[in-house]
C-alpha cells in the first residue's frame, strides 16, 4: 500500500499584513485540508503566523540592520511620504510610486541569499507567493511555485482594465498618458530589478512589470461582484478567480460604550495608514455626537490619543474578520484584504484611498455600487459625517452587498486556493510506499 506524505507549502507573503493575514486564511484551509503550511518571515514578521499556530522560518536581517530598524525605516519612509498621498495617483508615480518601486527591488536583493538557505534547509514540496515582486530564488528552487495576485486584478494587465495603481475607470481618456508616465517613473528601478534577474539566471520582464505570472498556477482575490470583463480573458487553467480570501479569526466581543448607541462603523487604514495620526484624530472628531458607534484601530500609537468622544473606542489591533462582520460600515483606505472583507461581510465601504492599489478598489467599489471613493484628506467634518450616515442608511446598497456576502460565502476563497495549491502539488508528488 501506498501513500503521500503530508505536501509541505512554504508561504512567502509581501512585508505586509494585508498579504501576511490573507495568506493565514489559505494556510488555515491547506492545514484542513492534510498538508503542513509553513511561513517564511521578513524581519518584523516574527511571530505574526505562529500565534495562528504556524511553523516560521526566518530571513535574515540585512547587513547592518534590525528588526527594530526595519520597523522604523518603513515608519520614516511613511512619515515622508504622507504629504504625497493627498495627491492624485498621476502626481504620486514620480513623489511615492518610484521611490516605494526602489525600496521592493532592494529588498527582493537584500533576501535572496537568506531565501535560498531557508528554501534548501525546508525543502518544500510548493511555494506560494504572495507579493508583488519576484524572488529568483523561489524560481531555482526546482518545486511548483503558485503566484497569489496580492493587489488589484489591475495588477494583471489588460485593454479593458484600468491602468495598475491609477484609480482610474478602464475607459478613461487619460489612460495612455498614466500608462506613460508609470514606466517613465518606474524604469531606473525596473533597470536594475532587471539586472538583478540576468545575474541570478531569469529572463528580463517587459518594462513596468515586477512579477511574472506562474507557469502553473496563479490565484486571483477578485470576486465576481467587483471583477472585470477582459478583452483576453486569463486561461482557466492557469488562473483561478477567488470569491475573497478571509481567514478565520477569533471571535470579538464588542465593549459597551457610554455613547449613544446604534450601528457599528469599524475604522482601519491599516498598519502604514496608522502613523497618520493627524488625520484619525480629524475622523474620530467628525464622529463625535453621530447615532453609531465606532471601533478605530491606530496600530501602535493609541498613547497618541488624549480625547476620545464616548461613543468611539481605540485600540491597537482588532480580529479584523470578526469585527467586520459585525460592522455596518466599514471605513478603508481599499487594500485589496479590507475590501474583499467588506464584500464577503456584505458591509458597505467606504474607501479613502492614499496609495498604491487602494486608488483601483477605490474605484472599483464606485463603479460596482459596493461602497464610495472619497479624498482621504480633502472633507469637512460635515461632509464625512453625511457621508457615513447615508452609507447607514443606503438599504439598496445593503441588499446588493447581502447578495454578494452569500455567494461569496457559499463557495469561499480559502478552500478553492487551498485545492489550487495542493492539486499542483499532486501533479509532481510521486506515492512513496508506507
Amino acid at each position: 500500500m501506498t501513500s503521500r506524505p503530508a505536501p509541505v507549502i512554504a508561504f512567502f507573503p509581501e512585508a505586509s499584513f494585508g498579504a501576511a493575514l490573507n495568506c493565514v486564511g489559505i494556510a488555515q484551509e491547506v492545514r484542513r485540508m492534510g498538508g503542513t503550511p509553513v511561513f517564511l518571515c521578513h524581519p518584523g514578521f516574527n511571530g505574526v503566523f505562529a500565534n495562528y499556530g504556524f511553523r516560521e522560518y526566518h530571513l535574515p536581517e540585512p547587513p547592518r540592520s534590525s528588526a527594530d530598524k526595519t520597523q522604523d525605516y518603513w515608519q520614516e519612509f511613511i512619515n515622508t511620504h504622507l504629504p504625497h498621498f493627498d495627491l492624485d495617483p498621476a502626481a504620486q508615480l514620480p513623489t511615492y510610486v518610484a521611490p516605494t518601486w526602489e525600496a521592493i527591488v532592494d529588498t527582493a536583493m537584500d533576501a535572496e541569499a537568506g531565501l535560498c538557505a531557508l528554501l534548501d534547509q525546508i525543502r518544500p514540496d510548493a511555494v506560494v507567493l504572495d507579493n508583488v515582486i519576484q524572488f529568483p530564488a523561489i524560481v531555482r528552487a526546482g518545486v511548483p511555485w503558485i503566484r497569489v495576485v496580492s493587489c488589484a486584478e489591475t495588477e494583471l494587465p489588460d485593454a479593458n482594465v484600468p491602468p495598475y495603481l491609477s484609480g482610474l475607470a478602464p475607459d478613461a481618456a487619460t489612460r495612455a498618458a498614466f500608462e506613460a508616465a508609470y514606466l517613465a517613473a518606474t524604469a531606473p528601478a525596473h533597470q536594475r530589478y532587471n539586472a538583478f534577474r540576468k545575474a541570478r539566471g531569469l529572463a528580463p520582464l517587459a518594462e513596468g512589470l515586477f512579477l511574472e505570472p506562474s507557469p502553473l498556477m496563479n490565484l486571483l482575490l477578485s470576486p465576481a461582484a467587483v471583477r472585470y470583463d477582459r478583452a483576453q480573458p486569463l486561461p482557466p487553467d492557469r488562473f483561478r478567480y477567488l470569491e475573497g480570501c478571509v481567514r478565520e479569526e477569533t471571535q470579538f466581543d464588542m465593549p459597551e460604550l457610554p455613547g449613544a448607541g446604534g450601528p457599528l462603523v469599524y475604522l482601519s487604514f491599516g498598519s502604514l495608514g496608522a502613523i497618520d495620526t493627524a488625520l484619525i484624530r480629524r475622523m474620530i472628531a467628525a464622529f463625535d455626537g453621530l447615532p453609531a458607534q465606532f471601533l478605530v484601530n491606530v496600530g501602535g500609537f493609541l498613547e497618541g490619543y488624549d480625547r476620545v468622544p464616548d461613543n468611539v473606542y481605540l485600540a491597537s489591533w482588532f480580529p479584523q474578520p470578526s469585527v467586520v462582520a459585525q460592522s455596518a460600515l466599514f471605513i478603508h483606505h481599499g487594500g485589496n484584504n479590507s475590501f474583499c472583507e467588506a464584500l464577503y461581510h456584505g458591509v458597505p465601504s467606504l474607501v479613502m484611498p492614499y496609495c498604491w492599489d487602494g486608488h483601483d478598489n477605490a474605484q472599483r467599489a464606485e463603479a460596482t455600487g459596493t461602497g464610495r471613493w472619497m479624498h482621504r484628506s480633502d472633507w469637512t467634518a460635515e461632509v464625512l459625517r453625511d457621508t457615513v450616515m447615508g452609507l447607514l442608511g443606503d438599504t439598496a446598497m445593503a441588499g446588493r452587498l447581502a447578495g454578494i456576502s452569500a455567494d461569496m460565502k457559499a463557495q469561499p476563497g480559502t478552500r478553492a486556493a487551498a485545492e489550487a495549491i495542493l492539486a499542483q502539488v499532486a501533479e509532481v508528488t510521486p506515492a512513496t510506499p508506507r
